[in-house]
Order: structure tokens, then C-alpha cells, then sequence
């Protein structure tokens, strides 16, 4: 039963206007707004058409909060389901365009497509437009990389990708259509490349939306704000319709959310907002910014209130949490400082007789190590301490938490050799990562036939099935060893006359002994090279259905093969080294990819009791675990943009270190205001706003710890150092244990 606290109760006291409530991590702001509005329809006389219009950030939280509202509703002797609509902020603008297509400019049946299929046009369009422009890679490619093909090709493609995407989405969130921003383009006479660049994929990509019928998210955004504006007495029935508007998360609002909130909501309305502006994490080049909270709470005529109390975490971790608040407020670096990455209110215990009390605190419980650690070495330590505790809490929950996928499939490594069980919320699961691992050195093989390292890790492959028994793996090394020391391939693959490897005896005890098994591992891989002219699906499907034998793992070599023909169809250009290298990209956790059996649902740490949980910090937001393991805070995962630091965003091929997303977003600023363009300018600006992005997930690694805490960090390649903040909580924490060791004779 929902016993709300004194500062709960301020907000539940809502009933009319505007109201920006600032939250921390658990605080209950989520089971707050949905007992606000079940309280809203108890008291409301709402007529049939009228609804309570709740918003929130992403389908998994539509469910859960329509699951909480329908608790308290039912509670209170009312209907469930009625009277109030929960919708995410593309549902939404769905239903608002679905209203009035023609006032979008569209057909009564467009369609919408998704990310995927959102992403697929996107990377046709610029494989098209790179086939166009031969040329263009040496513009921003380093000199040393401008001649080589594959990046020129791939790389170049990926990056032109990446800053298409950002330009597009800003574009559309200035309400610019590509034929706007190409006129923009003609009337200057600067040279802004990077935009004209990105002007033309974006006008591609229109051209391939319109041939579709269809709009993408971003679209839909743009055209409901659209057909507010235009519509008057459109947007009048919706206001009669949504007598309060509720929005969750709202730190990771947009400007365009805002504006079409603010419109349906109108100067009169009823519009409660609840977000926590310290754990807005997916900002860095997209539109949101939680600068819009902070600005709304702050605003005349809206209600400002706040709910600090948190019962999630011990009263140490809370010091810590506010500590980084405290320090991000006065960062030896000016400009991060101005962007406010962290603000108030601190996280506060909650009251006496709290129903969510505070654990017992354990100042012990909270380690931040300041050993210099090898990225080995770190997995290993953080993998014998999670084995310990677990075997004494075979009921808790921990997690071990990490910047990128990478690092987490990593981890999964040492948890698996160590016998630690675990369950992983990445990009894929460890068996998905190890099918297409397996496909991804057939491919690489077939790329390169007479290379006999690669022969001998398609021989791996060969044999997977067999690794588990000891004997086994001796002898699949033994082959694997001796596979690598032939001179000449075709030897063993395709000999000719006297030329047969197999049949040479100086090798009966290296490996050709295996007579029988290597006989038909050549044919095999024969059929495989005969295959390798096949598109690319058929030759996957080929090798998966020879190598695989369990039928999850076929499943997975099906959607492999399914995901290479779509990249083909967006990248003609694209041959068995770079499919290859697309599948070693997923196999390292660099792509999202889903197998069969990997959950995209609310993932529930409660449900993985007595196990590990692998997760990203991204992922991890809005859960919380008994032990947390924040590992390689280093200042490559969290920068502070001082000039030791290295930035994710800056590809090592392109020159002078520029980050091109950031200088086409300047490049489009230019265009509109009219000012100056300089380059590099920006790419020096997306530092500090990446650094204060990473402040943030810091803050939200810390934050996912019930009862204890363990921050460690690692020299990555041998050059990382410790990151800057977390230097300073630990000379904040080390001071406060000695503090608290000097008052313990006292008591």
C-alpha cells in the first residue's frame, strides 16, 4: 500500500496549473505521479470524452505505469483503464497526426517506420551518395588513412552515418525540411562541406520516406507541432479532451516536447512535470537537454516542488552521490561548470517510520580503489569478489556495471571461467555473441583463403561442439597449432598432384594424423569456398547450417544472415571483409543485435537473485541492486575534457581530431544565425558536453546501490589514468573515514 511521505504529499496536493517537481533516484516519482493520478480521477468529474493524458519516455514504462494506476484505482473502488491514456511522446504525437494527417501534408494511411527500418534508409542513402563522391573522404579522412580503401569505404561511411543522423535529427528538431536547409545552403557563401553533405543524404532520405508513405519518429514530433499550430480548433478539442497532462522523466525532454505539451496544456491548463535532471544520460546528439526542466521548474507561474527522500541506498552511498553533486558544481573546468551537469536538491534518507527504510548503513561497504589496475586485473578482482559475496547472500542482488558493451562482454569471460553465475542486459547475450563470432571467422577466412591463422580458426569453429571435453580441446589445439604452420594453404584445402598435405607423413604427428577429420573438414570448407560467390544470406545460412547443431543457434545464424542481406541491400559496395567485420563488431557487443532467447523487456533484478546482473550504466537507469561493482571509471569512459583525456566521439581516421557529428550540428547553427563558422571550434564544445554527460552516469552508476558499493578503475590500453571525479571522491572519502576512525574512541 502506497504510503506517501510529507514531501510526496506536497506534490499529490496538486490540482490545477503548472508544476515542475525535481526528483532523485528513488524517490518514488514514478509511483507518485501514478497515485497523483489516480487521485486526479476520484476527484474529477471528468465527462466521457475527457481523459487524464499521462506522458512518459519509453514503452516498457507505458506499461508499468499503467500497471501502477491501475493498483491505485482499483484501490479506491474506480474502473480501470478508464479515464486516463498513458503514451509515450511518439504515441502521442501519432495520435495527434493520426487526428489530422492532411494537415500534416499526408495520406490517411502513411506509415510510420522504425528505428531499424529508419536506420536501413538511412545508411542506403549514404552508401548512394559515398558512391557519388569518391572524393569526399580525403577532405576529412588523416592523411595517413585517405589512400586505404577500407576506410575510405566502411570507416568513412560509418562516420558519415553517424553525423547524417545527428544532422537530420537537429534539422528536423529547427523544423527544417532538406529542401530548407539546401536553400540555406545556396544563399551562403561559406564553405560548410560537412552540411552540404549531410543536406543531400538528408534529401535522399526524404525522397526514400516519401516513396514509403511513410514518416520516421522524428517526422512525428515535428508534424503534431505542426498541426497544433495550424489547427486551432483541433488543438481546442484535445485541450477539452486532456484535462491534465502528467509527464514522467521529463528530464529527457526536448524542445519540441515541450512546445507541444506546453500547446495541448495551453496558459491555462493543468501540466505536472517530474523528472530528475541529474540522470538525463541520452542527450549527447540527440535534441534533449534537461536544461528544459531546470528552466521550466524555475519558471514564474510554475509550481516548483521537490522530492529528495530516497529509501533506496545506505546513508554512505547518499554522502557519495551528493559529494559528486557538490564537486560538479565547483569542476576545475569552467566550462562544464556553466553547463551545470549536476544540481541540486541532495539526495535526503527518508523519515522516521518510512515504509522504504533507508539499510542499515555500512560506511565499510563503500570502497573506492585508487590501485592502477590493468583492465585483467580488474576483471579478475571484480570476479573473486562477486564469487565471495555471493556464496555469503545466495539471496541478493549485484551487478556489475559498465561504460560500453565491450567491457561487459569481457567481464562475462571471467565470471564464466570462474564459475560465477550471472545474467547479462547488453546488446546481446553471450551466446548470441558466440554464433556470430563463429560465422564472423568462416567469413574472415573466405576473405582470405590463404591465410592458414585464419584456416586454423575456422578449424575451431569446425569442432565447437567438441571444446567442452578436456581431451578434446588438447587435441583441437594440437590441429589448430599445426593448421597455423603450413605454408601453403592450398596444400591441405585444394592440393594438387603430389601437394596433399593429408597425405604427407612427416605431418602424422602435428595433425594430419587426424586423417579422417581433416578429410572432411577440407571438404567442408571446399563447399564454403564454392559457396562464397552466393549473396551473402545463402553462404550464412550455408556455413550456420554446417557449423550449428542446436536450434536456438540456428535461429541466431537465420537472423545473421537476414541482418547481412539488409546491409547489402544499403551497401552494394560492401564484400566478405567488411561482412565479416560487421559480425566481429556484433561478437565484440559493438553492435546491437538480438538473438533468440535475448530479452528486450523490462529487465527486473529482483527476478536474477543469487546471480550477477552485467549491465551498461545506460541500462541500468531506473534499477538498483544490493551490491554494485561501477568499474574502469578511467578517463577514457569519463573524461573531464583536460588534455590528458581521449573522447570516444573522435575517430582516430579523421583529421585533427575533429568530431564531425559536433562540426555538421555548427556547420547547421551557422547556417541559421548567420554567424561564423570555425572548425574544430565545436568539436572542442562537444568535450565539455560529453564530459558533463559522463558526470551524470556517473552519478547514476552510484545511485544503483542499495547496500554496498565498489568503484575501481583501469589503465585500459596501458594509457588511460584514474578519472578526475572519481580522484576527488576518493580523497572525499578517504577524509571522511578518518574523520569517522578519530571520533571512534570517543563513543
Amino acid at each position: 500500500m502506497f504510503k506517501p511521505r510529507p514531501k510526496q504529499l506536497a506534490v499529490l496536493a496538486y490540482r490545477s496549473g503548472y508544476m515542475g517537481v525535481a526528483a532523485v533516484p528513488g524517490s518514488g516519482k514514478t509511483a507518485t505521479l501514478s497515485y497523483l493520478t489516480a487521485q486526479l480521477l476520484a476527484e474529477t468529474e471528468l465527462e466521457e470524452s475527457q481523459e487524464i493524458l499521462i506522458v512518459t519516455l519509453v514503452n516498457s514504462a507505458v506499461a508499468n505505469f499503467a500497471r501502477q494506476v491501475n493498483e491505485y484505482v482499483k484501490a479506491n473502488g474506480l474502473l480501470p483503464g478508464y479515464g486516463y491514456r498513458v503514451r509515450t511522446l511518439h504515441g502521442l504525437a501519432n495520435d495527434i497526426v493520426r487526428g489530422k494527417p492532411s494537415a500534416a501534408g499526408l495520406d490517411d494511411q502513411f506509415s510510420i517506420v522504425d528505428e531499424r527500418e529508419s536506420n536501413a534508409i538511412l545508411a542506403e542513402a549514404v552508401d548512394a551518395w559515398v558512391r557519388r563522391n569518391p572524393e569526399a573522404p580525403a577532405a576529412y579522412l588523416a592523411p595517413q588513412y585517405a589512400e586505404n580503401g577500407h576506410y575510405r569505404t566502411q570507416k568513412w561511411a560509418e562516420s558519415l552515418t553517424e553525423t547524417a543522423r545527428s544532422f537530420i535529427r537537429q534539422a528536423k528538431d529547427d523544423l527544417l525540411t532538406s529542401r530548407a536547409v539546401l536553400e540555406l545552403l545556396a544563399q551562403n557563401g561559406g564553405d560548410l562541406s560537412l552540411a552540404e553533405f549531410c543536406a543531400e543524404i538528408y534529401s535522399d532520405y526524404e525522397r526514400a520516406l516519401a516513396y514509403r508513405g511513410a514518416v520516421d519518429f522524428q517526422d512525428l514530433i515535428r508534424l503534431a507541432l505542426q498541426v497544433l499550430r495550424d489547427e486551432t480548433a483541433y488543438l481546442e478539442s484535445l485541450r477539452r479532451k486532456w484535462l491534465y497532462i502528467l509527464e514522467d522523466e521529463a528530464q529527457d525532454s526536448s524542445r519540441l516536447q515541450e512546445d507541444i505539451l506546453q500547446l495541448l496544456a495551453g496558459p491555462d491548463g493543468n501540466w505536472a512535470r517530474v523528472g530528475d535532471p541529474n540522470q538525463a544520460i541520452f542527450e549527447t546528439f540527440t535534441t534533449a537537454d534537461p536544461k528544459y526542466l531546470r528552466a521550466f521548474i524555475e519558471s514564474d507561474g510554475v509550481d516548483g516542488r521537490e522530492l529528495p527522500n530516497s529509501g533506496r541506498s545506505t546513508r554512505s552511498i547518499q554522502t557519495l552521490a551528493n559529494r559528486l553533486i557538490d564537486w560538479s558544481l565547483a569542476h576545475p573546468q569552467e566550462s562544464i561548470r556553466a553547463r551545470k551537469p549536476l544540481s541540486k536538491p541532495y539526495i535526503q534518507p527518508t523519515p522516521a517510520g518510512d515504509p522504504q527504510p533507508n539499510p542499515l548503513d555500512d560506511p565499510a561497504a563503500l570502497v573506492l580503489v585508487g590501485e592502477a589496475y590493468s583492465a585483467t586485473k580488474e576483471g579478475m578482482m571484480v570476479t573473486e569478489s562477486c564469487k565471495r559475496w555471493l556464496a555469503q547472500n545466495p539471496y541478493g542482488t549485484a551487478a556489475i556495471l559498465v561504460a560500453r558493451n565491450t567491457r561487459g562482454s569481457e567481464i562475462v569471460k571471467f565470471l564464466r571461467q570462474k564459475g560465477v553465475p550471472y545474467v547479462e542486459n547488453l546488446n546481446s547475450s553471450s551466446s548470441t555473441r558466440a554464433v556470430i563470432g563463429a560465422l564472423a571467422r568462416v567469413l574472415a577466412y573466405l576473405a582470405d583463403a590463404k591465410s592458414a591463422g585464419k584456416l586454423a580458426e575456422v578449424y575451431r569453429v569446425w569442432r565447437r561442439d567438441d571444446r567442452d571435453d578436456p581431451a578434446d580441446a588438447a587435441e583441437i589445439k594440437a590441429v589448430s597449432d599445426s593448421l597455423k604452420g603450413l605454408k601453403r594453404v592450398e596444400d591441405l584445402v585444394a592440393p594438387r598432384g603430389e601437394h596433399d598435405w593429408l597425405e604427407d607423413d612427416a605431418n602424422d604427428e602435428s595433425g594430419a594424423g587426424h586423417y579422417a577429420d581433416l578429410r572432411a573438414f577440407r571438404e567442408r570448407v571446399g563447399i564454403w569456398l564454392r559457396a562464397a560467390e552466393m549473396p551473402i544470406d545463402q553462404l550464412v545460412l550455408t556455413i550456420a547450417a554446417d557449423i550449428f547443431r542446436d536450434m536456438a543457434e540456428l535461429a541466431t545464424g537465420q537472423m545473421a544472415a537476414l541482418h547481412l542481406a539488409r546491409l547489402g541491400e544499403s551497401h552494394p559496395l560492401m564484400r566478405l571483409p567488411e561482412f565479416a567485420a560487421e559480425l566481429y563488431d556484433i561478437a565484440a557487443n559493438r553492435r546491437r543485435f538480438t538473438g533468440l532467447g535475448d530479452d528486450e523487456g523490462q529487465f527486473d533484478p529482483d527476478a536474477h537473485k543469487g546471480k550477477v546482473t552485467v549491465t551498461t550504466l545506460h541500462k541500468a537507469k531506473g534499477l538498483e541492486w544490493d551490491r554494485v561493482y561501477l568499474i574502469s571509471v578511467n578517463n577514457y569512459d569519463f573524461p573531464s575534457a583536460e588534455p590528458q583525456d581521449s573522447f570516444i566521439g573522435e575517430r582516430w581516421y579523421i583529421r585533427d581530431s575533429l568530431n564531425m557529428s559536433a562540426e555538421a550540428l555548427a556547420q547547421l547553427a551557422s547556417l541559421q544565425q548567420g554567424g561564423a563558422y570555425h572548425e574544430g571550434l565545436a568539436s572542442l564544445e562537444a568535450r565539455f558536453d560529453y564530459a558533463a554527460e559522463r558526470l551524470r552516469l556517473l552519478f547514476v552508476g552510484i545511485t544503483r546501490a542499495r547496500k554496498a558499493l565498489t568503484i575501481t578503475w583501469n589503465t585500459g590500453r596501458g594509457t588511460a589514468a584514474e578519472a578526475t571525479p572519481l580522484i576527488a571522491l576518493r580523497t572525499f572519502w578517504e577524509e571522511e573515514r578518518k574523520k569517522e576512525a578519530a571520533r571512534e574512541p570517543q563513543r
